[in-house]
């Protein structure tokens, strides 16, 4: 099986949690069934020692030409947002991109791909603290806030330090499919697709009512019963709550709304079964609690920005494509 070869970069003041997380996720031990081997360089515009923002020093073998035959490049939080990307960087971004590669931005890094002019057009995301310099910086790009990372068109963004983790994952399941990735969070022992948007992140008081401790089971029993008609009052049965304080705890526990949390899961429940099974769109949508593929197709719309036929043709192509064929690059 073909390895996927992936580059991070490295540079001065570079995250030290940043340039660890591809290596954890894509080096995985012992590794899934069905996941092969990763290859992860690292590079810097000049090979050799590069200071991390933790003070400590790294060896970095590799100079930008680890790029080349990439087919992940990876780009950790650029440490002065404020100030424009070396060119010798976001030349080496755009000619990769063009060879084919996919480009991603964890949490800053982002500005580094718009400095690329890779953003230009396309949906993207960063740390919500630098959204208003973001906003500043690429007018171009379709700034979304409350995400925890964007595809769009071979170029993913991701928001704050941990989204890092959210990104690669979902780099796991684009490449193997949901199972593969949810063995992976399995193994980090971290959720395999986190409900909500960063802005749950921002100042969030720490949860501290026992009754709390009810959540987690109740939304497992939801994920077990998304084929039936789940209603919030429901829930708030099962949690043996009132409605109005299983509204406020669910809030404070994902971040969003109870009807919102359930078309989410709902729509990752459907991936799962797009990728993993042959069932028509009409069997799909009530496996998952939607009832019709028309209602289906709008949630996927809404959602992901594609249609649940796209979605399994563009995931079949893409595995197929791992599985047998390098990334295609100019001669």
């Amino acid at each position: 099986m073909q390895p996927v070869r992936v580059a991070v970069l490295a540079f001065e003041g570079v995250s030290l949690f940043h340039l660890s997380v591809p290596g954890i996720v894509f080096g995985v031990a012992p590794a899934p069934s069905g996941l092969p081997p990763y290859e992860v360089r690292y590079c810097a515009p000049t090979p050799g020692r590069v200071r991390c923002d933790q003070g400590m020093e790294i060896e970095v073998p590799g100079g930008l030409d680890a790029m080349d035959d990439a087919d992940l490049v990876i780009v950790p939080a650029w440490n002065h947002p404020e100030d424009v990307a070396p060119a010798v960087l976001t030349d080496a971004l755009r000619n990769a991109h063009t060879r084919g590669s996919q480009v991603v931005g964890l949490c800053l890094g982002a500005f580094v791909l718009g400095d690329a002019g890779l953003l230009d057009g396309r949906r993207a995301t960063t740390h919500w603290a630098c959204r208003d310099l973001f906003a500043e910086r690429f007018p171009l790009a379709h700034f979304l806030p409350d995400v925890l990372y964007v595809d769009d068109d071979n170029i993913m963004t991701s928001a704050g330090t941990v989204a890092a983790i959210d990104c690669c994952l979902n780099l796991v399941r684009q490449r193997h499919g949901a199972d593969v990735a949810n063995r992976v969070a399995r193994l980090l022992v971290t959720p395999p697709h986190r409900q909500g948007g960063q802005a749950q992140y921002i100042e969030q008081p720490v949860p501290a009512l026992p009754s709390e401790n009810r959540l987690p089971g109740v939304l497992e029993w939801a994920r077990e019963h998304l084929s039936e008609p789940l209603s919030l009052d429901a829930l708030a049965d099962i949690a043996r709550m009132s409605r109005r304080t299983f509204t406020r705890r669910f809030r404070e526990a994902t971040g969003t709304t109870f009807v919102k949390w359930l078309a989410a899961e709902r729509i990752v429940r459907a991936q799962q079964l797009l990728e993993t099974t042959d069932l028509s769109m009409e069997r799909v949508a009530t496996e998952v609690g939607f009832g019709a593929a028309l209602s289906l197709r709008q949630h996927f719309a809404s959602q992901l920005h594609t249609s649940p036929s796209a979605y399994r043709r563009l995931f079949c192509e893409r595995q197929q494509g791992a599985l047998n064929a390098p990334i295609t690059r100019d001669s």
